[in-house]
């Protein structure tokens, strides 16, 4: 992933067909990378502190991302200052401060994390046809445990619904004549806001519950996709519902994250993590479709650009009501078989 990123500083003009692949090839990188990440949260953390420990590294990553997106924004706004040449250069320069940031911030998972399970030299083809095998064995168990399936069913609906947030409020903002300079504020205010709520969730989880303060950052995200279509008129509106939306993202996914390794065997943890992060990239799909679907048809029917977009904004609602209404049974059914919503 960081070998990819870096490339992408090197590719000249023109090449996009060069630039999609090492941008596919960073992308699976990052998601390969992210799987593994997640499966070590229950190696680092004792059981009564997933909440916290998974809503700090949440928490963290939006400080980190915050502050290395401002850096790339100055480099590109002032490229002179940096001893660049121009905007290009810059944006160049950023992929590669990318890169450095990536594996700087990656040595230390590397040599002060221990995992659970005994490693065995194998060959490559060994490696891959155990994977797969496993890979079959985990899908049949968690076919057999309800409250783990009705759990991804319900994560795939509430974080499609966070994903389509993210990617289609620059649809409104743009709708309503935001610039891309307003929309990358809007978004590091998200960065910068998602900080300190994702640890507050954190600390909240321990005190109340991690069911619970699930249950909260669904009905923000409902006030969100319900009063954002109907309010947001200006750049100032546009980014108090930025700031608002940003409270309960890093809830959703730390403690989805913290809760979801309470169910699932410590020693199997980077498979059944598999199956979780699955549920997350095929969510990137079906809520940008209905977005789109219901907006073309709004347009179909001689709505404007912009009211088009406001409907398709508020159809993500449906998404958050469906995966909290699972989510509440999948609760139930975990509570059933001994599995508790809280901290302990």
């Amino acid at each position: 992933g960081t070998v990819m990123t870096a490339l992408l500083s090197l590719i000249g003009e023109g090449r996009w067909q060069l630039a999609l692949a090492v941008f596919v090839a960073a992308n699976i990188g990052w998601t390969c990378a992210n799987l593994f990440y997640d499966s070590l949260l229950t190696c680092v953390a004792p059981r009564n502190k997933l909440d916290f420990v998974s809503s700090l590294g949440f928490s963290i990553g939006y400080l980190g991302c915050g502050l290395l997106f401002l850096l790339n924004i100055a480099m590109v706004q002032f490229p002179s200052f940096f001893g660049l040449s121009g905007r290009t250069q810059a944006v160049k320069a950023s992929f590669l401060t990318v890169a450095a940031w990536w594996l700087v911030f990656a040595i230390p998972l590397l040599f002060f994390v221990r995992e659970y399970g005994e490693k065995t030299a194998r060959g490559p083809m060994e490696v891959v046809f155990d994977g797969f095998r496993r890979l079959r064995q985990t899908f049949g168990e968690i076919r057999r445990y309800r409250h783990i399936w009705l759990f991804l069913l319900a994560y795939w609906l509430y974080i499609d619904g966070v994903d389509t947030v993210i990617r289609m409020a620059a649809d409104l903002g743009m709708a309503i004549g935001l610039d891309s300079g307003s929309l990358m504020i809007s978004l590091l205010i998200v960065q910068f806001v998602a900080f300190p709520a994702a640890l507050l969730f954190g600390f909240a989880a321990e005190r109340i519950g991690v069911m619970p303060s699930l249950m909260i950052g669904i009905g923000i995200y409902i006030v969100v996709t319900v009063v954002g279509p109907l309010w947001v008129h200006t750049e100032m509106q546009f980014r108090i519902m930025a700031a608002l939306n940003a409270v309960p993202l890093g809830c959703l996914q730390a403690l989805s994250r913290s809760y979801y390794a309470r169910l699932i065997p410590e020693d199997r943890s980077a498979e059944f993590f598999g199956f979780y992060n699955l549920m997350g990239k095929f969510a990137a799909i079906f809520g940008p479709a209905m977005v789109g679907s219901v907006a073309f048809l709004f347009e179909r029917k001689g709505a404007s650009t912009e009211l088009a977009a406001r409907f398709g904004f508020f159809s993500i609602t449906v998404l958050f009501i469906a995966g909290g209404a699972l989510l509440f049974v999948a609760g139930k059914a975990a509570a059933r078989g001994g599995i508790s919503g809280g901290s302990g």
